[in-house]
């Protein structure tokens, strides 16, 4: 899978954030789904809190897609 790059300024983003700053999803509310239906991973476990803090480094999957915070 080829992971593309999410550049923050902050030290963290949520992960429905981080989501919709990817083009994953449009809305939070569909970030909100996904997550909770177990259909997106964090660092290769399934992550269901829709508010997990992502570091530098962690990397995020989705329906075939990906991204890693930079």
């Amino acid at each position: 899978m080829n992971f593309e790059k999410i550049y923050i300024k902050e030290n963290f983003i949520r992960l429905d954030s981080a989501m919709k700053l990817a083009n994953l999803v449009v809305t939070g509310g569909h970030a909100k789904i996904v997550i909770q239906n177990g259909e997106v991973k964090v660092n290769d476990e399934i992550c269901t809190m829709r508010g997990k803090k992502l570091f530098k480094g962690d990397k995020v999957e989705f329906d075939g897609n990906g991204f890693i915070i930079e």
